[in-house]
């Protein structure tokens, strides 16, 4: 196979960025929906190309990212961290009251000042936590199963004892795969579910 599955760098940013970009709308490609197209960059990838202790790998064919995978041991290191130094300067970036002219802005405006936290139940039994994302044309190929092994195995290493996510409900095929790959799924609502893997 021609794709590579490599660490990331910080010489990434960009690619990842874009990726993040082209399927942060439940998988779909979210462009038309950020006037400023690094804001869910942002929110769900920068974070884990800058944060040492980190994991994070691309899929890279002919010198292309078509995808990657970030995550870190101890989501609630992760979550002090970023509300020390990652949050703050984006606060003062963008401010709540920003204009927005999207659904998808407000959302992202909505998550900087108010971050997200893992469920306690969750993190009990699954602390560490992950983020993949494929573009079009990397998926059906194998990749996001290959990208999860180097994630799972990064981790297992570190000696977590097991990995959650979270997908938007209306990313059916995302949730499929979650599912293909041996994640559980813990918790479920309209809008959101959330898987569970032991490491273990």
């Amino acid at each position: 196979m021609s794709v590579t599955i490599r660490a990331a760098t910080a010489a990434d940013r960009d690619a990842v960025y874009d990726v993040c970009l082209r399927t942060a709308d439940a998988g779909a490609n979210a462009s038309e929906r950020y006037r400023d197209p690094e804001l869910p960059g942002h929110i769900w990838a920068g974070p884990y190309l800058e944060r040492p202790g980190a994991h994070a790998f691309v899929a890279e064919e002919h010198g292309r990212v078509l995808g990657y995978v970030l995550g870190a041991l101890d989501s609630r290191s992760v979550e002090a961290d970023l509300e020390r130094a990652w949050w703050p300067p984006l606060r003062d970036r963008y401010p709540l009251d920003t204009p927005a002219t999207s659904r998808a802005e407000r959302v992202a405006l909505w998550l900087i000042h108010h971050a997200p936290r893992a469920p306690e139940d969750v993190v009990a039994d699954f602390p560490s936590h992950l983020h993949i994302d494929l573009l079009p044309d990397g998926q059906g190929r194998g990749l996001g199963r290959r990208l999860i092994e180097h994630l799972v195995a990064a981790l297992r290493a570190d000696g977590s004892p097991g990995v959650h996510l979270g997908v938007d409900a209306r990313n059916t095929r995302a949730i499929g795969f979650y599912r293909a790959v041996g994640f559980t799924e813990l918790h479920a609502d309209p809008r959101h579910h959330v898987f569970g893997m032991r490491l273990g």
